[in-house]
């Protein structure tokens, strides 16, 4: 897990006072000319600026040629910074190769699969199972460990950049042999052990060679659904070690300089196994851009809650998130005034050290240049800039949360082999989202004002009191009894339809659904029975009567009870939600895919049962950090109209005093600190 935080220059704790929140961003400055650069540096201090990543797609102005380096930009840039009391996250510029390489070298080029090369002149144009990219990345990052590693602007090192977002998936001959080389290694060099857990004999596809063997290329019909999980775990561990590369090479040279590469846990968030990467980083750091929706927000705080999960409690960097509109969706709508603020403030809430954006400057040209930034390209007389400039200064002043834990007492498990699997072809209904139905469920603990932790599924459970188990189709033995072992021990679990179905080999569980959760949940369930979309039934009990569609099941009550049932259609009087006491703790099923209504009377009663406060006001987000000696209560207004919450102390924003009650102004946040 995440050991270390970010180094800070002593010039930079001496300009703040101590350890500052992180605030900065992209800094790039090789597309400037070099007379723009004081000014930057001017307008960072300005705004508050006081960490800025520097080099993330600078590969070929740092090399560009095979023989010719050029660094004397680069120190200038560093040393400028320094000056200006500045800290550096130093990317490791691998994350797109120059053309002169991949012109000599084309092999380097990812192929999609269906046996397109991709071309140079995008980003990332690389394959992770390229020998030669490995080679001349891990050269670039020797020059710049060797030659930056001493500079004192150096606070961090930063691999590359959002790893998986774009190649996360190749299938070119080097891939191919990586592959079986990886499979050979997980199959203990036997092809009768791969043949077995595969079920190869099913159509025919038995393998008597390794050489047979194939990435997942394009096929005619469903492809071999074990071989490709197979492939998505090895893709994930390519990268994985290309990330591992760079961080030996980086720890070899400069051991004291902490290591971190931005994950992406949005849209390509499905494409890594990230929870097997936190390991081999010093923190977790993160990418979140707003969705255009309504209630983005509550997508926000669960990719914040995610990352927090993701870095066990610890405090977690989030290393990119735009001030306003993005450039790559069909339309990029500005945020509202007062939106920027809100978002910051949410993260921070759910255990957020440090706010950066991507990108300090608006470029004037490039793919992104329509991107926003701290810097717009109305330049600093603006009100996206006076923005920026308000929260560096408040966020300043909220230095004395860092290091401090957000509470929770609900844990949400999210799983990217149970994402990739329950996504596959082949299903009884092949319109499910995982993704989706861990966010409704999370939506709903959000609107009763519960906090949870979106953790892996191989998380430590002890502690929590509430376990949301959302559609984990595939699921291992041992996570399985976990969930199991935290009913027993005093924890309300909550599992969905489709979840327990698998095996990690993608087979199904056999004598009954939901599988591997079919004992602790006692019930059993023959047959699964997914609705057409002009399909609905009636249901009523602890959900209230509503209508579901897209999913329902007939249930057979083991040692169970009916908490809802059927109304109409063909299970009418059965069960569609059920419960059973196990140990300390209950265990509930939800056989039909609720509406939001229906999910939020269930969380209800759930929070009822356990004593755990609903949300006074609908849109206002409450969340607790908790140090050795104080609690920071974190109220955010995402409403059209002021809010009064219980609760007493000093806002850290503004000075305000509170005593038994805190008002929040509409679309309005506070940051209440009462000791202990």
């Amino acid at each position: 897990m995440p050991t270390q935080w970010i180094r800070w220059p002593a010039n930079v704790l001496a300009r703040f006072d101590g350890e500052p929140v992180a605030f900065g961003g992209d800094y790039n400055p090789e597309q400037w000319d070099e007379s723009v650069w004081p000014e930057d540096v001017r307008l960072m201090r300005e705004a508050g600026v006081n960490l800025v990543t520097v080099g993330v797609f600078a590969w070929s102005t740092l090399q560009p040629a095979p023989d010719r380096w050029n660094f004397g930009w680069l120190d200038r840039v560093l040393d400028l910074l320094h000056a200006g009391g500045i800290a550096v996250d130093l990317a490791t510029a691998t994350a797109s190769p120059p053309p002169w390489l991949t012109t000599r070298f084309p092999e380097v080029l990812p192929v999609d699969h269906a046996g397109h090369t991709m071309s140079q002149g995008g980003r990332q144009a690389w394959s992770p199972s390229s020998p030669v990219y490995r080679e001349h990345s891990l050269a670039l990052v020797e020059r710049l460990a060797e030659r930056y590693g001493e500079h004192p602007a150096l606070a961090l090192w930063h691999v590359s950049n959002e790893l998986g977002g774009h190649n996360s998936r190749c299938y070119d001959d080097a891939t191919a042999v990586a592959f079986r080389d990886w499979l050979a290694r997980r199959y203990h060099d036997s092809l009768d052990e791969l043949n077995v857990a595969w079920t190869t004999a099913a159509w025919s596809q038995t393998y008597s060679a390794w050489e047979e063997i194939l990435p997942p290329r394009l096929t005619f019909t469903d492809s071999n659904p074990t071989q490709v999980l197979d492939f998505d775990r090895f893709s994930s561990d390519q990268l994985r070690e290309q990330l591992r590369a760079e961080t030996a090479v980086l720890r070899r040279v400069t051991p004291e300089v902490p290591v971190t590469t931005n994950l992406v846990l949005f849209d390509a968030g499905k494409n890594m196994a990230y929870s097997s990467w936190t390991g081999d980083l010093d923190l977790i750091a993160s990418d979140h851009y707003l969705s255009p929706e309504p209630d983005a927000h509550v997508e926000l705080s669960f990719s914040a809650d995610r990352a927090r999960g993701l870095s066990a409690g610890a405090p977690w960097l989030l290393m990119e998130t735009a001030t306003g509109a993005t450039s790559w969706r069909p339309v990029n709508p500005a945020k509202r005034p007062g939106q920027l603020r809100r978002d910051v403030f949410a993260h921070l809430a759910r255990g957020a050290d440090g706010i950066c954006f991507f990108q300090w400057r608006a470029a004037g040209a490039g793919a992104e240049r329509f991107h926003s930034a701290m810097l717009p390209h109305a330049g600093p007389d603006s009100r996206k800039f006076r923005e920026v400039a308000a929260l560096g200064t408040e966020l300043a002043s909220c230095a004395r949360v860092r290091g401090s834990r957000v509470v929770a007492d609900c844990a949400l498990l999210f799983s990217e082999e149970a994402w990739w699997a329950a996504e596959r072809e082949g299903h009884p209904h092949n319109g499910l989202s995982y993704a989706e139905c861990a966010l409704r469920w999370y939506r709903s603990l959000w609107d009763a004002g519960i906090t949870a932790d979106v953790v892996p599924a191989s998380a430590d459970l002890s502690g929590y009191r509430l376990i949301l188990v959302p559609m984990l189709y595939l699921v291992s033995d041992p996570d399985a009894a976990a969930v199991a072992r935290a009913a027993a021990a005093g924890a309300t679990v909550v599992v969905t339809y489709f979840s327990g179905i698998v095996d990690p080999l993608d087979r199904v569980r056999l004598g009954g659904y939901p599988g591997a959760f079919r004992e602790l949940l006692g019930i059993r369930v023959e047959e699964f029975a997914p609705l057409t979309g002009a399909e609905s039934v009636k249901i009523d009990g602890v959900t209230g009567p509503s209508l579901v569609s897209t999913w329902h099941e007939e249930i057979d009550l083991v040692d169970a009870v009916a908490e809802a049932r059927y109304v109409s259609g063909d299970f009418a009087g059965g069960p569609a939600v059920t419960r059973a006491t196990r140990g300390a703790g209950d265990a509930w099923y939800v056989g039909v895919e609720l509406d939001t209504d229906a999910r939020a009377y269930l969380v209800a009663a759930i929070a009822t049962r356990l004593g755990l406060a609903e949300r006074p006001v609908a849109g206002l987000d409450v969340v607790t950090r908790r140090s050795a000696g104080d609690d920071y209560l974190f109220v955010i207004n995402h409403g059209d109209t002021g809010a009064t919450v219980a609760g007493s102390g000093t806002d850290l924003l503004d000075g305000s005093i509170h005593k038994g009650l805190i008002e929040v102004p509409a679309g309005g946040v506070r940051v209440v600190r009462s000791p202990r």
